[in-house]
């Protein structure tokens, strides 16, 4: 195992940033840096308020260390921990793995429902119920084959005693229309709040003639959905006015949310969600909001062309607290709520794909005051985060890879 540490040095009364391997990523007692953004953005699109895009740079004080506990895993996609600490992990390709923190990873679990595992399709997030120690249940997203293409879907089973297979796995939801366009925007994070309901992450399925279905509430795609545990709409969920909406939907107008997570002081719902060329965003998800998709983004086309009529904010649809052009890819993202880092206390941690490390960001009044960006030396497709029972941040990749980041 590889431990790579990140410490501060003082000479001569002078502070230094330093690392055993060379890295530079430490620093935070109230200074603040240029932001950590240097490349041009994709777009002139200015932001609604100050702070809401490349917010000023911070760094860590607190030495740190990570290390690659496994590094043979396929496609690592979701992680959570089981109420011994222990790491439950969903791979791409439909496979369930224990991993302790000591880096030993279990057999495959078997028993779980065929994946659709092709595109950005495969067995997605997950979570453990509550009561897990006494009913070991578990839930989790995942891509379906149905009659007339593929679905977000959540199922729900009860892991063996053995913690070798999934027994009476069940389909407790499939977030509809299907689609026969492509294996792209699923969405699929999954987290229980406060209540016993689910959280659910639905994507709108990327195509120019399923986009517009963000904005529809008749459909569960492009959405924040609640739902209970076996599948129905969950008590006290918004009402839309739309003729005719789910009684599922929490909020409306997403593009590919592939990261929730409660804040830990105010309770919260908050998201990441994947942009086109320019415009991920970081959002404070409140029952009943419309968050824009397709109408009002800080992105454009691939191909360069805008995107609807090239808004960024319109009446009754909501601003996201920060917004990263060019994109970072956000995808899994978790609140600290160790005090090992005391600096890190109540801050986002989101990992990033396309940019290839794990952003920190200092949010105050849900407001972004200060970003970081952790292990970018790593040159990994950092796909999902999570803060494990011992405190320490976990953090697995799209190489196969399974981080732990804990104080020095």
């Amino acid at each position: 195992m590889k431990i790579k540490p990140y410490h501060l040095m003082i000479i001569s009364s002078v502070l230094f940033s330093s690392c055993l391997d060379s890295i530079d990523e430490t620093i935070d007692n109230g200074t603040t840096f240029p932001p950590v953004e240097t490349n041009p953005a994709n777009t002139n699109y200015q932001p609604a308020f100050p702070g809401q895009t490349r917010a000023n740079g911070v760094k860590t004080v607190t030495p740190y260390v990570s290390e690659v506990l496994a590094s043979s895993l396929s496609s690592p996609w979701g992680i959570t921990s089981l109420p011994d600490g222990r790491l439950l992990i969903t791979e791409k390709t439909g496979t369930m793995r224990i991993v302790s923190t000591s880096g030993t990873v279990s057999s495959a679990i078997t028993g779980l429902p065929a994946v659709n595992s092709n595109g950005q399709g495969g067995l997605l997030g997950v979570c453990v119920d509550p009561q897990f120690s006494s009913n070991r249940m578990i839930y989790w997203v995942f891509s379906e084959n149905v009659s007339g293409g593929n679905v977000t879907s959540v199922a729900k089973g009860k892991l063996s005693n053995s913690e070798a297979t999934i027994e009476n796995p069940a389909v407790i939801y499939r977030a509809n229309p299907s689609a026969n366009v492509g294996n792209l925007h699923y969405g699929g994070r999954i987290l229980f709040d406060s209540t016993g309901n689910l959280f659910v992450s639905t994507g709108e399925r990327s195509d120019m003639s399923t986009r517009p279905l963000a904005q529809s509430a008749t459909a569960a795609v492009g959405k924040i959905l609640r739902i209970t545990t076996s599948g129905q709409p969950a008590p006290g969920n918004p009402t839309f006015s739309q003729s005719g909406a789910l009684p599922e939907l929490y909020s409306i107008g997403h593009r590919n949310p592939q990261g929730i997570a409660i804040h830990p002081v105010t309770g919260e719902l908050w998201q990441s969600e994947h942009g086109p060329k320019g415009g991920d965003e970081i959002n404070r998800v409140q029952a009943g909001k419309n968050y824009g998709w397709p109408t009002i983004t800080y992105g454009i086309e691939y191909s360069g062309a805008t995107i609807g009529d090239g808004i960024q904010q319109k009446a009754g649809m909501e601003q996201p607290v920060y917004y990263w052009d060019p994109v970072i890819s956000p995808s899994g993202i978790t609140f600290y709520k160790g005090n090992s880092v005391p600096e890190w206390q109540n801050n986002l941690f989101v990992a990033s794909l396309s940019g290839k490390h794990i952003a920190r960001l200092v949010i105050n009044n849900n407001q972004v005051i200060g970003e970081e960006r952790l292990l970018a030396n790593e040159n990994q497709r950092f796909r999902d985060i999570t803060q494990g029972l011992d405190n320490n941040l976990y953090a697995v990749t799209d190489e196969g890879k399974l981080y732990r980041i804990r104080k020095q």
